[in-house]
């Protein structure tokens, strides 16, 4: 495909955008898959090209937070690991039947995972047994990456969300652990969408470059200011996801 000049000047400030959203709460994707689909790319080499921008900005993202120590490696690569099979699992039932009644669940649902963030406050880590630990992580891993698989758009939030409820992490630490989750799955549909030839390196690099920049800043702030500053952007995405999924089902 032919790459004109302009295409840069859209994808690059967007994917600098989405990165720094997606960094902090998650959902970047749903502002740069869209940013590429409008640049004319077809559906495959737009999810693929956006993939691999999305893989620059988060494997970054995590090196910062992992650096302030805002990662808990065990139960982030736990997760990580169970979210592979069940992403995959969530692909091949997204081929096989309509999602629209798992959308509309979801749809109710987020009002009631809105009020919860609008309301919650800060509260100290749960000291729970290794073995819960394990189990939970592996459940929260395995049914989130069914519902990225399946839905896609928010995953990053979703995770943010269950790491705050269920353990009681501090807002940072949770975006801190859902990024390691969501690089392992970007690095994963990555790697079947360049064995498909579906990435567009000349314009997918420097979007990721950008992504960098955006990620690198989302993730300082989010790191320095905590659920002051996480909480609204997590607000903000789920807002975008409510709005996205309703867009799917009436668009049918």
């Amino acid at each position: 495909m032919l790459i004109q000049w302009w295409m840069y000047l859209v994808i690059c400030p967007l994917m600098f955008f989405a990165s720094f959203v997606d960094s902090i709460a998650g959902g970047g994707g749903l502002i740069s898959l869209p940013a590429y689909l409008a640049l004319g790319l077809p559906p495959q080499l737009a999810a693929g090209s956006n993939k691999m921008s999305a893989s620059i900005g988060a494997l970054f993202a995590s090196f910062r937070y992992f650096k302030s120590n805002k990662i808990i490696l065990f139960q982030a690569l736990l997760s990580a690991a169970f979210a592979l099979p069940g992403s995959y699992i969530g692909a091949t039932i997204a081929q096989q039947i309509s999602s629209n009644a798992l959308k509309i669940i979801i749809l109710c649902g987020l009002p009631i995972a809105a009020i919860a963030i609008f309301t919650h406050r800060k509260q100290s880590k749960r000291h729970l047994k290794r073995w819960l630990v394990v189990v939970l992580c592996a459940v929260m891993g395995f049914v989130i990456g069914m519902y990225d698989g399946l839905i896609g758009p928010g995953t990053g939030t979703f995770l943010i969300i269950g790491y705050t409820m269920i353990f009681g992490y501090d807002m940072a630490t949770a975006s801190g652990n859902a990024k390691v989750v969501n690089l392992s799955s970007n690095v994963a549909a990555l790697i079947s969408f360049w064995i498909g030839g579906n990435v567009l390196f000349l314009l997918a690099i420097p979007a990721g470059v950008f992504g960098i920049a955006g990620a690198w800043v989302g993730s300082g702030l989010a790191i320095k200011n905590g659920e002051k500053f996480i909480r609204p952007m997590l607000l903000f995405v789920m807002a975008l996801i409510f709005i996205k999924i309703i867009w799917d089902i009436v668009s049918i």
